[in-house]
């Protein structure tokens, strides 16, 4: 017992976290050959889960290079059969794993209307129409289908679980983030419209739009250099914008930052389960389990 609860306190991993909330949101079976798909499609701890992620992984990969090629003529023209055959397993081996992530879950209409879930559809849903509507070009074209299939490299966050931090950070500061780019929208609102004013017209600041478009492209260092100030003062002041400039860059990287580094510092939460007692929660090298005290099975690790 002294055992389970050292290792109570024991830091957890990005993914552990991610499958807890995994299974808060839409459930986790309790038994069965459910439970056990379940283990392997969301539990990124074991060894068949990594081996799952990792097969995985390579698929999206392949596919999204298979795409890439079939849209290059003289590759397409010389395989276009083999790209074609490609398509056709991946399409349908994504299909039998998005049936099996619905078949597992116990709210599979929840994972269903999910950010994950929808585009785990678009990764298989262009294959199929471009079969079932032969003339669906002249409602949209072939190439938005193919566009469609790309969306499969968003699966990859799934699977590099530092998204989960990133997005984490992200929602974490996002007010900060918006008040951050409204000052900045004041600042090239107020700079483009002293810019028209100062060069006019005459130098390409034929309108206060104009400007402000100036202002943001000089602003973010870009300088497109299609419009450009004559005057002294207006290069004064677009001087000033690009050192400006300089500074204004680092304040989202430094908010971001700061924000990363407090959601790696939070405690999280593994999804390690007890076989007897089903107790959730357990952590990666806790040797017994700490809502029943019986000993645990070692973790399988590679």
């Amino acid at each position: 017992m002294k055992a389970a609860t050292k290792s109570a306190a024991a830091p957890l991993t990005p993914q552990q976290l991610a499958a807890q909330e995994t299974q808060q949101k839409f459930g986790k079976p309790e038994r069965g050959w459910r439970e056990q798909v379940y283990t392997v499609i969301f539990e990124a701890e074991t060894r068949t889960g990594r081996a799952f992620d990792l097969l995985l992984i390579a698929a999206i990969l392949i596919s999204v290079t298979v795409v890439v090629l079939s849209s290059v003529a003289s590759v397409a023209e010389r395989y276009g059969t083999w790209l074609t055959a490609l398509e056709w397993f991946f399409t349908i081996l994504f299909t039998i794993e998005y049936c099996a992530r619905l078949a597992c879950l116990q709210h599979p209409v929840r994972y269903a209307k999910s950010f994950f879930g929808i585009i785990d559809l678009l990764a298989i849903v262009p294959t199929y129409i471009g079969l079932l509507l032969p003339g669906a070009h002249v409602l949209i074209d072939v190439r938005i289908l193919r566009l469609l299939r790309m969306f499969r490299i968003l699966k990859l966050t799934s699977y590099v679980h530092e998204y989960t931090v990133l997005g984490r950070a992200l929602v974490a500061s996002r007010r900060k983030i918006l008040i951050f780019l409204s000052f900045v929208m004041m600042v090239v609102f107020l700079l483009g419209t002293v810019m028209y004013v100062v060069e006019g017209p005459d130098h390409g600041f034929s309108s206060i739009p104009t400007s402000i478009y100036w202002a943001i492209s000089t602003m973010t260092t870009v300088g497109f250099g299609d419009i450009t100030p004559r005057t002294d003062i207006g290069r004064t002041i677009a001087s000033l914008m690009m050192l400006l400039g300089w500074g204004i860059l680092a304040v989202p990287t430094g908010i971001i930052s700061a924000e990363m580094t407090v959601q790696r510092s939070s405690k999280l939460v593994t999804t390690r389960t007890c076989p007897t007692c089903l107790k959730e929660g357990l952590d990666d090298d806790a040797n017994f389990c700490k809502n029943c005290g019986v000993a645990l099975p070692p973790l399988a690790r590679d």
